[in-house]
């Protein structure tokens, strides 16, 4: 299927490079390569275009200028290096010669992450004719890179991602392989894979391995174009759909799932195995756990793991959703008698806050007089911009209503009375502020959500969170990376929230247009297992 005129272009720098660490693939060392003709470099186009959506939050749909708020659109050589699957997928190119890389204009991310919502048609449309004009300046081209994530909306256009594929595919022809790396929450079918040839999905959540996975698709793509890969692929759907707490693959059997993955990669030559558990609050109509398998021309080995997978999985599901989720009230009063007993620092992870604005956990704070408490973050910009005109400064009394925009899912506003401790720049915004209140507790107030996934993130403002006996951090699983992973949290409780609505593990509370929600486990049962 793919040109094979570039004989000389794909030897290393030197050595053989051997798989992407980990052992995961002992298959991902690149061959020398005949030499046949000195022809020119080969041209691989580089794209980003990724937005994790939560189509049931509020705020209205994101235009051009949330694209383009965090910074204006990468260009060129910007795009290289822009993210982590990009740079790992840059990486690994520039150890081989006779590469040429380039960038096709891609938006560095939506302003407010997963807390925000649909795209608008007209904002896709101008993004992907950007990417369009610059693939057709570019051509002609041996390969293409998509660095995507998999749970992005758009309204009118119900698999965006396939979309992408799509209309590069109708500029390169069918002879370019295109490969694309996912996030492990991605929601996708068979159809993306209608349009690319590859891939390959992160394994690990926390996302430790979004380079890995980058590097490992620069070197499958260098294959395919090169003629001795031929990517063969399957594609499964499990019938799952899971919050994305509970998704940890620190835990079984979520880690099961994965090292099964890993053993078909070990075991098979030149197998790629990637399990998605999918993103619920995108109300999309490929919603839920899916399974993407890449053979070197061999569907009948590539249909043999997908089943298995996919079986496997099956099997898993009632485990996948094994997890204590404590309610605000006996989560508060668990880590004061933690606290009392030694058991500090504890950590209270806020998972159903993707707005940012919940007080569900400050309110239980005062209610029982919990002291020595790193509240990072709740998210109120109207808070923000009153303290500007008032051009308040530090030390200054602060006694204001804080957060809970949404009484049924954000709480209350809590009335927090203290001191403003620090009003400036910090976290990515050119304003946040802290405010001392109580018994020696710390609020930190942003103009959006912002989950904290390192303890250095809480450094900020004359902070330093080894003061604290207990943090609250409004994220699921990410915050086990600097909290649980590192072993500096002696307690952890995950905080569930009274009531079903965006962010909660009752998804069943929430009105699914584009999908029905009772062909998914554990809220129905999928068609094809009736």
């Amino acid at each position: 299927m793919i040109r094979s005129t570039y004989w000389l272009l794909f030897a290393p720098l030197g050595i053989l490079l051997a798989s992407c660490g980990g052992g995961e693939t002992p298959t991902e060392t690149v061959a020398p390569v005949p030499v046949e003709s000195a022809s020119a470099p080969a041209r691989i186009a580089v794209l980003r275009f990724a937005h994790e959506t939560c189509t049931f939050c509020p705020g209205g749909d994101v235009t051009m200028a949330d694209w383009t708020k965090i910074r204006d659109m990468d260009v060129g050589d910007e795009v290289l290096t822009a993210g982590g699957y990009t740079k790992g997928f840059t990486s690994a190119m520039r150890e081989y010669q006779g590469v040429e890389l380039i960038g096709l204009t891609s938006p560095a991310g939506v302003y407010g992450g997963s807390s925000r919502s649909w795209s608008t048609r007209e904002t896709f449309e101008e993004i992907m004719a950007k990417q369009i004009a610059d693939l057709e300046a570019a051509m002609p081209v041996d390969g293409v890179y998509l660095a995507l994530h998999g749970a992005m909306a758009v309204r009118d256009i119900p698999r965006p991602e396939a979309e992408i594929a799509k209309r590069i595919r109708e500029v390169v022809g069918p002879d370019v392989p295109i490969a694309a790396t996912f996030d492990l929450h991605a929601n996708e079918d068979e159809e993306f894979l209608k349009w690319a040839d590859i891939s390959l999905v992160i394994k690990r959540y926390p996302h430790y391995d979004t380079g890995l996975q980058g590097e490992r698709a620069a070197r499958l793509l260098l294959r395919t174009i090169r003629g001795s890969y031929s990517p063969t692929t399957a594609t499964r759907r499990p019938g799952i759909v899971t919050p994305t707490v509970l998704q940890w693959t620190g835990r079984s059997p979520y880690m099961d799932i994965y090292e099964r993955a890993r053993r078909w990669e070990s075991r098979e030559p030149d197998v790629f195995v990637s399990v998605a558990l999918g993103f619920p609050w995108s109300d999309v109509p490929d919603l839920g756990a899916n399974i993407q398998v890449v053979t070197n021309n061999d569907q009948a080995l590539a249909d043999r793991i997908a089943d298995d997978m996919n079986d496997f999985m099956w099997r898993m599901r009632e485990a996948m959703f094994d997890t204590e989720l404590l309610m605000p009230k006996d989560a508060v009063a668990q880590a004061i008698d933690d606290i009392a007993g030694g058991k500090s620092p504890v950590v209270l992870a806020d998972y159903s806050d993707r707005n940012g604005d919940s007080t569900w956990i400050l309110d239980e704070m005062v209610k029982q007089g919990m002291s020595r408490v790193l509240y990072g973050t709740v998210r109120d910009e109207l808070v923000i911009q009153k303290l500007l005109s008032a051009e308040a400064q530090p030390g200054d009394a602060f006694d204001m209503p804080v957060g809970g925009f949404a009484a049924d899912s954000s709480g209350k506003p809590a009335q927090i009375t203290g001191t403003l401790s620090y009003f400036g720049e910090g976290m990515g915004y050119e304003t946040i502020a802290i405010v001392e209140f109580g018994e020696g507790n710390s609020l930190i107030i942003t103009p959006a959500l912002r989950q904290i996934i390192w303890k250095e993130q809480l450094e900020v403002g004359g902070l330093d969170p080894d003061n604290f006996d207990a943090i609250v951090t409004k994220s699921r699983v990410h915050f086990r990376r600097g909290f649980d992973e590192t072993g500096y949290a002696k307690s952890i409780y995950i905080v569930d929230a009274p009531g079903g609505f965006v962010g909660t593990v009752r998804l069943d509370s929430l009105t699914y247009e584009n999908v029905e929600l009772t062909d998914l486990y554990p809220y129905g049962t999928p068609p094809d297992k009736r």
